[in-house]
């Protein structure tokens, strides 16, 4: 039953459609697969067993019901019938802890489902519990005072990222067959690439962000967002199809129905590559890769140039005002007399924050304007390459320590800080561009590398098939070592 655990997502409801297992069977094996490594990766903080169970066995018998011959489906099961995911632990979800990583919200259960986990249950998914975050998702890796730190599934003395490092991690070990980030300055990308796996960071507004905490509200609404994370780009295009769907209380929502662009529309996509900002080098092997996927998509007939767009500092500087001193602000206020009940992480974020600046109103209003000078500018660089390609990171996986916002790497002869080996998705948050993320490599130490894909706002269909082009050539996901051994 371990085999299971690793199908692609797309894969398992085939599996289920044609009986050659039932959704008991496929949650089953996924709860077997929790039970022997979480212990270890610390991913899946909130679970309930019975009603996960209850569920399978239910849709188990519908599927029973609608079997009239092999390969038939009536039209009461869905794309994702029987398919046991996971959600992160800042999204709601009916019945299970969402938290956010912080005592201030401690036990916090829901009683409804966000809007985009509604979606998913009503296309069959069966939701098996939720993942460690930072505290209040602030910072690029996970760990907490709830429940302390996340494991690598590709070695367990590093970090899965941040700040949906619980959801890559589960997902990598083949304790979730998908599921579902938030993203605010790479917390899906960056975690990704960590562990191995593939998400997306949708334009805002395209996927309802309703039922995140903290809220996508202000200028969080321009920068964060939720998005799909999975082993395979074919399960990303599938969750994308099922919760891409407008919802009023979202402040962005866009009623844009998923449109897949033909084979000859895709090739016509130019496409520009860029191995680092030309401020902040990354490690060899990540430009490496990098190249690997600019080769790949030019054999496979797309244009392929270097190219790099400028303002890329000027964004990152943009969007930390907005991230770093804002979300402080409010950060701050939400804390405030709660002090000696935050994490380590979340007092060193605000330590960071308090060597700024202190947020004015004229900052505030210049910053947000000069954002949407700065995104018209970048968008009519991308009228002469609509698809762009570079790193996720300048660094892979790194190990665990005592300090989060402290540390900092030595490439190429120059130090690079803890937040700038993180630019190269910051400055896609702030611009509000659509990325993707797909594993392509490794390390000298055996970790995964990734590259990013970045489309023009709400064109998330070429970006992801111009992903999964990439996948085919370099082979994607690959199961981690450990997650098979223990």
């Amino acid at each position: 039953m371990t085999d299971l655990v690793f199908l692609a997502a797309t894969e398992m409801a085939s599996g289920i459609r044609r009986g050659e297992f039932s959704p008991l069977e496929l949650v089953e094996a996924h709860l077997a697969q929790i039970d022997r490594l979480n212990p270890q990766l610390n991913a899946i903080v909130s679970m309930n067993r019975e009603q996960a169970l209850g569920h399978a066995a239910r849709l188990s018998v519908a599927r029973q019901r609608e079997h009239r011959k092999p390969g038939q489906v009536g039209d009461t099961v869905g794309p994702l019938h029987g398919v046991p995911i996971t959600i992160k632990s800042s999204i709601d979800v009916a019945g299970l802890r969402c938290e956010a990583g912080t005592k201030l919200r401690a036990g916090h259960m829901p009683s409804t489902d966000a809007p985009l986990v509604a979606h998913l249950k009503s296309a069959g998914a069966i939701i098996l519990g939720t993942t460690n975050a930072p505290e209040l998702l602030m910072a690029y890796e996970t760990e907490n005072l709830l429940y302390g730190r996340t494991n690598n599934p590709w070695d367990l003395t590093r970090s899965p990222g941040g700040s949906s490092g619980g959801e890559s991690a589960a997902i990598a070990a083949g304790c979730s067959a998908g599921g579902m980030g938030s993203d605010g300055g790479g917390s899906i990308r960056e975690p990704a690439h960590f562990c191995g796996i593939c998400g997306l960071k949708p334009t805002p507004g395209r996927v309802p962000a309703t039922g995140h905490y903290p809220p996508s509200g202000g200028p969080f609404s321009l920068t964060g967002v939720v998005g799909p994370m999975a082993r395979r780009v074919g399960d990303l295009k599938l969750m994308f199809e099922i919760i891409a769907q407008p919802e009023d209380a979202d402040v962005f929502s866009t009623p844009l129905p998923v449109r897949w662009p033909a084979e000859s529309d895709v090739l016509r996509a130019r496409i520009g590559y860029f191995e680092d900002d030309g401020i902040s080098a990354a490690t060899p092997e990540t430009r490496a890769a990098v190249r690997a996927a600019a080769r790949a998509l030019s054999e496979q007939g797309f244009e392929v140039a270097e190219f790099r767009p400028d303002g890329l500092e000027r964004a990152r500087e943009l969007w930390e005002i907005f991230f770093v001193v804002t979300g402080g602000l409010l950060v701050s206020r939400m804390v405030a007399g709660h002090e000696s009940d935050i994490s380590r992480g979340l007092k060193e974020f605000l330590d960071v924050v308090s060597e700024h600046p202190p947020l004015t109103r004229d900052m505030l209003l210049q910053t947000w304007i000069e954002r949407d000078q700065l995104r018209t500018h970048f968008l009519k660089q991308m009228r002469q390459f609509p698809i762009l390609l570079c790193p996720v990171c300048a660094v892979p996986a790194f190990e665990h320590s005592e300090h989060s916002w402290r540390r900092s790497w030595k490439i190429d002869g120059h130090t690079l800080s803890y937040s700038g080996a993180m630019r190269y998705t910051q400055w896609f948050n702030l611009t509000g561009n659509p990325a993707a993320v797909v594993p392509v490599a490794k390390s000298p130490e055996g970790l995964p590398i990734a590259v990013q894909i970045i489309g023009r706002p709400h064109e998330e269909e070429l970006v992801l098939l111009v992903a999964e082009k990439i996948e085919q050539a370099l082979g994607g996901y690959q199961i981690p070592p450990w997650a098979v051994r223990s």
